[in-house]
């Protein structure tokens, strides 16, 4: 298993495994599949925001990307992390693998601190994050809708280097 830059040619892969991420109803409150046009077109941004790609036998298994958190300069020290992992490869070190490397990119650039949000049933996404020293910052009750359900949803951060 490898852990590399994603690259355009991975687009399609990603799109996979994002859509089995709402199909599964675990990882994010997006309910209306992504086509690879819309996953390319998030593609392209600012190269500080990496991208990773995980791979085996030549496959893409899983990614993880650093997303902005804010527009206000105030954050730019702060990254939102996304890691999705194909259905069949979860529970096998996958997301260790990308969330030592995505950190370790983050850290590169310039980046302070990690944060995240997850749903707090996802006990095997939580159990992921703490394992690498992510801690619960807090719940928002009801913060989105997720099969016409309102649900809770988890905050959880890592600061990368303490100052």
């Amino acid at each position: 298993m490898s852990v590399r830059r994603a690259v355009a040619g991975d687009v399609e892969a990603i799109t996979d495994i994002y859509n089995q991420g709402i199909e599964d109803r675990i990882a994010t409150l997006e309910v209306n599949q992504k086509s690879a046009k819309e996953i390319g077109e998030w593609f392209s941004r600012d190269p500080r925001y990496v991208i990773l790609a995980t791979e085996r036998d030549g496959e893409v298994i899983g990614w993880a990307s650093l997303n902005p958190y804010s527009h206000r300069c105030a954050y730019a020290g702060v990254a939102d992390l996304s890691v999705y992992v194909r259905r069949d490869q979860r529970g096998q070190g996958v997301g260790t693998k990308l969330l030592e490397e995505i950190e370790e990119q983050a850290a590169e650039n310039g980046f302070h601190k990690i944060v995240l949000f997850t749903f707090p049933f996802s006990e095997l996404g939580q159990g992921l994050y703490r394992k690498r020293g992510y801690r619960e910052v807090g719940v928002f009750r009801e913060q989105g809708k997720l099969d016409g359900q309102y649900v809770d949803v988890m905050a959880m951060e890592k600061i990368l280097k303490e100052s």
